[in-house]
């Protein structure tokens, strides 16, 4: 049996949902469903009514909601594991600067700004 209670040594990143065995419970659905994108059919599909293709896989209305603003914190605090998510994100074209402008809350253009400091560390 799963257990699905908190314990005292979970851990606590602030602004930082952890994927953990709660998370992952919360976000089957959605995993699930990042995972058919796999198939090309699917990613048509999806592309063609991303509504009916939430429902297809009863999405939670948080869950939809996140789908459909394509807000990643959102579909991370859902569920979403990064890895899937990851697979949505590509059929709206983000690349990881994307994610990254939105988890940190800046303009894309700030956020690679940011890496450029970083490159020759």
């Amino acid at each position: 049996m799963i257990s699905t209670s908190h314990s005292a040594d979970k851990r606590v990143i602030p602004g930082t949902p952890i994927f953990d065995g709660e998370q992952a419970i919360k976000g089957y659905a959605l995993n699930a469903m990042c995972y058919s994108f796999n198939d090309e059919v699917n990613r048509n599909a999806y592309r063609a009514d991303p509504l009916a293709y939430c429902r297809k896989f009863n999405l939670s209305a948080e869950q939809t909601a996140a789908v459909l603003a394509m807000d990643v914190l959102a579909l991370l605090r859902a569920g979403g594991n990064i890895y899937y998510l990851a697979k949505l994100t590509g059929i709206h074209h983000l690349n990881v600067q994307d994610i990254g402008a939105q988890q940190t809350g800046m303009s894309v253009a700030d956020f690679k700004a940011m890496l450029m400091m970083y490159q020759d560390l």
